[in-house]
């Protein structure tokens, strides 16, 4: 689902996507209808606009988040500066792209969130390192990565790289079932809301500079 209060961005990121065999766009509304669209047509992946006049992203990523069956939310910004993509990563978003990405990218985009991993725009990922870095000790950080077993430690680095939950599986030789229970996990004992703020998190505490095996122990 597309959700963005210009027409004209919906209907061309709809007519992107739907040029793509295995992607469907179900619906493509303005904010004020987001939720409650969702809620009836159920999205794997949402993607949204940061900044709306009938209602901010923020508010209908919070919606959708409290949805009994939520989707995956990237949310599109004008913006490589935007003060909002600190406030929407901490309520969960899963990624953050410009409007002006690549057509050709965004249906791997669109099935990297489908299948659990993150995306971030390379102009607005520094905005979100720094924005989300910035937020506390370092040592919360590795507080919270001590909690995690070897193997939870050695998803997190590779959700870090930004790898799908079928990418860790075929590099850990795991099922892809196994993977998100240790994801699952992961999110639970950094107590984040999603895995853009756990790689975040891994990033701070320097477990993403250290040098690792090449297999999970």
């Amino acid at each position: 689902m597309v959700v963005d209060d210009e027409a004209l961005i919906r209907t061309g990121f709809q007519h992107i996507l739907d040029a793509a065999d295995d992607i469907e766009v179900v619906a493509a509304v303005p904010g004020a209808e987001a939720v409650r669209t969702a809620e009836e047509t159920r999205p794997d992946v949402v993607l949204l606009d940061i900044r709306m006049p009938d209602v901010d992203g923020i508010t209908v990523l919070g919606g959708l988040r409290r949805l009994p069956h939520p989707p995956v939310v990237a949310m599109l910004t004008t913006f490589d500066m935007d003060e909002y993509v600190a406030t929407a990563l901490r309520a969960g978003a899963a990624g953050f792209l410009l409007k002006d990405t690549d057509p050709e990218a965004l249906p791997f985009l669109v099935r990297t969130l489908a299948d659990g991993g993150s995306v971030l725009s390379s102009k607005v990922t520094r905005t979100v390192v720094d924005g989300y870095l910035d937020a506390g000790p370092e040592e919360t950080a590795v507080r919270g990565i001590a909690r995690l077993t070897d193997r939870e430690r050695a998803v997190l680095v590779l959700i870090g790289e930004g790898l799908s939950n079928a990418d860790i599986a075929a590099r850990m030789h795991l099922g892809t079932g196994t993977v998100k229970d240790h994801v699952s996990a992961i999110l639970t004992k950094l107590e984040v809301a999603g895995r853009v703020q756990a790689a975040l998190l891994a990033e701070r505490a320097g477990l993403l500079r250290q040098p690792r095996d090449q297999e999970a122990p």
